[in-house]
C-alpha cells in the first residue's frame, strides 16, 4: 500500500515511515505509558484535521470503516490509512483500538491492581506485564508519598474478583523482589471516557457570529 508524501510528489511506502509503527488495525497498546513529555513534529494539515474530527467520535462499524471515512471527507481508503499511521507514528494520535463495553462481554469483576515497583525496574517490568493478555492498560505513575507509594498500574478484568485476585498473584510473582506493595482498587461504575476533541469548523464559524453579534 502507497500514499503520498504531502510535501512531494514523491510515493512513500507506509512501512518506511516506522517499522515499529502500531497499525490502525492493531487492538491493544502493549507499551508501558509513561508521564514523560513527548514533543510532536507534526504540522496538522486541513486534510488532516478533517480525517481526525471525522474519526474521533469513533470509526463507523464496517467492514471498510476507512472507506467510509474516505468518502466522507473526499479522500482514497489508502490515503485514510497512511495518514493514520503517519499521525500514529509521530505521536499526534496515540492508538486506533476497539473499545468493548467489557461488563456486556462477562467481564463484570475489573481490578486495577496498583504496585510499589522499584524504580530501576517499573520499565522493564511494566512493559512485560502490559504483554499480558488480561491486562487491558498498563501505566508507570509518579508516587505521592507518604499518601500513596504506587508507581505502576495495571487493569485486570476477570469474570469475577476470585479471577481477578488470581491474576493479581500472577502479576506480583512476576514483579518478585521488585515489588514493595500493592492493592486492588475495584471498578464500581462505568462512565464514558473522551480524549480532547477537534470543534468542527462550522461550530467555530458560529461561535465567532454570536461573539461578533454582542
Amino acid at each position: 500500500m502507497h500514499c503520498k508524501n504531502s510535501n512531494s510528489n514523491n510515493v512513500v511506502d507506509i512501512d518506511s515511515f516506522n517499522p515499529k509503527a502500531k497499525s490502525p488495525f492493531s487492538n491493544k497498546d502493549t507499551s508501558i505509558s509513561t508521564t514523560d513529555t513527548v514533543k510532536i513534529d507534526f504540522i496538522l494539515t486541513e486534510v488532516d484535521r478533517a480525517l481526525v474530527v471525522a474519526t474521533q467520535e469513533g470509526l463507523p462499524v464496517s467492514e471498510r470503516p476507512y472507506q467510509i471515512v474516505g468518502e466522507k471527507i473526499g479522500i482514497s481508503e489508502d490515503e485514510v490509512i497512511c495518514r493514520l499511521e503517519k499521525m500514529l507514528e509521530r505521536g499526534v494520535i496515540r492508538r486506533i483500538a476497539v473499545v468493548p463495553n467489557h461488563y456486556r462481554i462477562g467481564f463484570k469483576a475489573n481490578g486495577m491492581t496498583v504496585w510499589n515497583v522499584k524504580d530501576s525496574d517499573v520499565k522493564r517490568l511494566g512493559r512485560q506485564i502490559g504483554e499480558l493478555p488480561y491486562v487491558s492498560h498498563c501505566y508507570q505513575r509518579p508516587r505521592h508519598e507518604p499518601y500513596w507509594s504506587y508507581n505502576l498500574f495495571a487493569m485486570v478484568h476477570g469474570t469475577e474478583r476470585a479471577q481477578v485476585e488470581e491474576r493479581a498473584e500472577k502479576l506480583k510473582a512476576l514483579l518478585g523482589d521488585a515489588c514493595l506493595g500493592s492493592e486492588i482498587l475495584y471498578s464500581s461504575k462505568i462512565l464514558k471516557k473522551t480524549g480532547m476533541r477537534l470543534s468542527k469548523k462550522d461550530d467555530n464559524a458560529s461561535e465567532s457570529k454570536k461573539t461578533e453579534g454582542k
